[in-house]
């Protein structure tokens, strides 16, 4: 079972090549946007609480992703893995997803992180908030707000699964199918 991480910053490309990782790997998808939205279509409190924090451009409290991340978890049987997109946020969350996953028998087997320029970085944004419709990718403050965010509160996730060994860097720049063939080395390595 091959349980990753995706990571990078808002609009390095996780969501794009997670899609590709599913397919190709066949890998369940993981993501907290899909969560926060799911429980936002039936909604639930969580769901509301979620929505107030994302339209700040804030990270969901610890303890409100944990929940919704342990119940996909629970209710998916039969699985080649998780790629987890967009989780853990935190080092808190991700000794709590190390701690959950163990509790189920499983465990990470690594995190790939996409490196791309923070100028790149908002340009994707900006062009992905012209079709996809959320506010949050519209807005330059709110934009600003979650790369900072990403770089003071996310980014040292990396470092705790450096220290574990499991850290491996892909320049997130270029052609999607380049990146991807770059990502599936480093998975066919698992």
């Amino acid at each position: 079972m091959r349980n990753i991480v995706l990571f990078g910053p808002p609009g390095a490309g996780k969501g794009t090549q997670s899609e590709k990782l599913i397919k190709k790997y066949g890998l369940t998808h993981l993501s907290t946007g899909d969560l926060f939205r799911k429980h936002l279509g039936e909604g639930t409190e969580l769901g509301k609480l979620a929505q107030k924090y994302m339209d700040e451009g804030r990270l969901v409290p610890d303890e409100v992703v944990i929940g919704m991340v342990e119940d996909k978890i629970a209710a998916t049987k039969n699985s080649h893995g998780f790629i987890f997109d967009g989780f853990p946020r935190t080092t808190a969350q991700a000794e709590a997803l190390d701690k959950m996953l163990d509790s189920h028998q499983m465990e990470i087997a690594g995190m790939i992180a996409l490196d791309v320029p923070e100028d790149i970085l908002k340009e994707r944004i900006k062009l992905r908030g012209k079709t996809s419709g959320r506010v949050d990718d519209q807005d330059d403050q709110k934009i600003q707000t979650r790369i900072k965010v990403y770089l003071d509160e996310t980014l040292p996730v990396a470092t705790y699964y450096e220290k574990q060994g499991k850290f491996t860097k892909i320049n997130g720049v270029g052609e999607i199918d380049e990146i991807f063939d770059a990502i599936s080395e480093v998975v066919d390595s698992y």
